[in-house]
């Protein structure tokens, strides 16, 4: 099977070695001016409504693939230590008219982004080409590049807000590489990302990486809270119209209309994306000889039934690819959570794993029945983006087909939704050697250890009437004790599992008690080597 890879969308950190040398004015100016912007040119004052673009995709849809646009010159010629000397100059922000809450800021095209992306601005539903140019940036003293020419389109953009201080724009949203974005609430940092569309993630084929070509964006009016963001996304397999409102706040709200045209058959159509990583934590150390106690953007996959059931699904970071299907009609909400908000969880005072957000998806209308599937991607290295979520429909995505979806984004500390708010949270999941802890003689079992804590089973007495309910395929359970913590309202469910060598055992566990379930299910994938 062929391993899907994935790296973080490089948004430019700047200032360290040194820029490309030696870059020629004429190979510049000959990069600069392409005749895409001539075209662009001539679609000033068209009218635009998102029917409108939604009616230009299924065309495409029909039309033979067009060839991708390149670029050539100093913008081809830029590597990954030229590119982070450029930045965007926060003076040439778009929308800094007086009573505008937000700003919008572009990102240069090169190294890893070599196909240009197109920005439009909706003014009363007329959109014109919004133009980029070398004034629009810094570069380094003789780079050698023109003072005010035009570019060929951009790499993305990014839309600042005041998110935490009234007087300083923060970084609110950012669109960039194929179809990623990603989302902060107030006080985030970047984390985990989304993205438009999945295409045969983690099948033994290949996988297709759509890409949002184009963009349209309606200029805020005067201290509107909301900026509405469209954009066209296209694949050999597939073409999208998709439309994006963000509202700033504690938690960022992006409500999100996708509007997709089949043009093959696809064998799996993963919607609403996230994409994240996962190193190592107390439940899956791994051989990482480091002194964090954790690194990871996302810490457990998070299921909503309109049931009332809450599943949570730790992550791991496995010797071998991996996937979960968690099955569902019409889910409530699914997403990737970082739960752990501690300083002391991590340890780390320059990555702040503590301030990454949450993300759940919050589906619109009728999903019907399908499955979030999670794929977990062996990795050695941080960078890595190695955990993937989705939701797969039970309906086939067949050539010709039209599919409209609608789903509600929650970036944040606590999100809408990011686990059960009235039973027992898991708060906790360590992982050993079966057997009694440090005696020579080793058990040939697994220990799981679950602490839950909250709703009515943190109030209840440590002689209460309530019991485990755990279930293992491909694998025996040895042992079960439930307890409550001596001097704390939190309960821990202790599980010894025995299974052969190379056996993928599922575990599923929680707490009942009163003729009711008073947790969060908790679920679990173990590998055994």
């Amino acid at each position: 099977m062929q391993q899907p890879t994935a790296q973080h969308p490089e948004y430019p950190a700047f200032g360290r070695r040194s820029f490309l040398a030696g870059l020629a004015c004429t190979a510049a100016a000959t990069a600069l001016i392409p005749a895409t912007f001539a075209k662009a040119q001539e679609a000033l004052g068209q009218p635009f409504t998102f029917d409108m673009l939604s009616d230009r995709m299924k065309a495409a849809a029909a039309a033979p693939l067009p060839e991708p646009e390149t670029i050539d010159g100093f913008l081809a010629g830029l590597n990954y230590d030229a590119y982070q000397r450029i930045r965007f100059l926060p003076e040439r922000a778009r929308w800094q008219d007086e009573g505008q809450h937000f700003r919008l800021h572009a990102f240069h095209l090169g190294w890893l982004f070599k196909q240009p992306v197109h920005i439009n601005e909706v003014v009363n539903g007329e959109a014109r080409p919004m133009a980029f140019s070398t004034k629009d940036f810094y570069y380094p003293e003789n780079s050698g590049v023109p003072a005010d020419a035009e570019m060929p389109g951009v790499a993305g953009f990014r839309v600042h807000a005041p998110m935490n201080r009234a007087d300083i724009f923060d970084e609110l949203i950012v669109f960039l590489g194929a179809s990623y974005f990603r989302a902060l609430g107030k006080g985030n940092v970047y984390g985990l990302s989304a993205r438009g569309l999945a295409v045969n993630t983690g099948l033994s084929g290949s996988e297709e990486f759509p890409r949002f070509s184009e963009f349209w964006l309606e200029r805020p009016a005067p201290f509107s809270d909301t900026v509405t963001i469209y954009a066209a996304l296209t694949s050999d397999s597939v073409t999208g119209a998709y439309r994006f409102v963000v509202n700033p706040g504690d938690n960022t709200v992006v409500d999100v209309t996708a509007r997709l045209f089949m043009r093959n058959d696809v064998e799996q159509l993963g919607i609403a994306p996230l994409t994240s990583m996962f190193l190592f934590a107390g439940n899956d150390k791994g051989n990482f000889d480091d002194f964090r106690a954790a690194v990871h953007d996302s810490e457990a996959l998070v299921l909503n039934t309109r049931a009332g059931e809450t599943f949570y699904r730790p992550l791991k970071n496995p010797t071998r690819l991996a996937s979960s299907y968690l099955g569902a009609e019409n889910p409530q909400s699914f997403g990737l959570v970082q739960r752990s908000r501690g300083f002391d969880n991590y340890l780390d005072a320059q990555a702040h794993y503590e301030k990454r957000p949450s993300l759940m998806i919050e589906p619109v209308g009728d999903w019907g029945k399908g499955s979030v599937r999670l794929v977990e991607i062996p990795s050695d290295m941080e960078t890595n983006d190695n955990i993937v979520a989705f939701w797969i429909p039970e309906a086939e995505a067949k050539a010709g087909q039209a599919i409209e979806l609608s789903y509600r984004m929650y970036w944040g500390y606590k999100p809408e939704a990011d686990g059960s708010e009235h039973r027992a949270r898991v708060i906790r999941t360590r992982v050993g050697e079966g057997g009694v802890a440090g005696v020579e003689e080793k058990a040939d079992t697994r220990k799981f250890v679950v602490d839950f804590q909250g709703g009515a089973l943190s109030e209840l007495p440590d002689d209460a009437d309530v019991k485990a309910n755990v279930t293992v395929n491909r694998g025996e359970v040895a042992e079960t004790v439930l307890s409550k913590i001596s001097g704390t309202n939190i309960w821990r469910l202790v599980i010894e599992v025995r299974a052969t060598s190379d056996s993928v055992v599922e575990l599923k566990a929680s707490i009942e008690g009163y003729e009711q379930s008073l947790t969060e299910t908790w679920l679990y994938q173990w590998m055994k080597e």
